[in-house]
């Protein structure tokens, strides 16, 4: 017997399928929501890699199915979504225009912008 650890967010009836299967079992439990939140967030990163890799409909749609269990369980709905993005939009534009920021410079140390600038997800290539 070979043992796969997954330990990660999978879609509703992946078990079951597991499970039908000849020769396959899995174990799997059901997380409380604060244990769900932090597996989506993982599970939104993953997805969007995969889009990026792949750029494909079904990819997108997997990241939009995320993002839809993130804004459920968040309580949030469609129409409160797009007014904060239609307020972010009218202070800061969209990215229609394809503008692609090469650098700024300023007279003097900006420390909010070397925080954002440090983040750690912007240095993974």
């Amino acid at each position: 017997m070979v043992r796969y650890n997954y330990n990660k967010l999978v879609r509703d009836r992946i078990p079951e399928e597991i499970n039908n299967e000849k020769g396959r079992k899995c174990k799997y439990r059901v997380l409380n929501d604060e244990e769900y939140l932090k597996e989506l967030n993982k599970k939104v990163l993953e997805e969007a890699n995969e889009f990026v890799e792949e750029n494909s409909i079904e990819e997108l749609g997997d990241l939009m199915e995320v993002i839809n269990a993130i804004m459920i369980l968040k309580g949030y709905n469609n129409e409160q979504i797009i007014k904060s993005m239609e307020t972010k939009r009218n202070k800061k534009g969209a990215f229609k225009c394809k503008i692609f920021l090469e650098y700024v410079d300023e007279e003097k140390r900006n420390l909010e912008e070397e925080e954002e600038l440090n983040k750690s997800f912007r240095n993974k290539k």
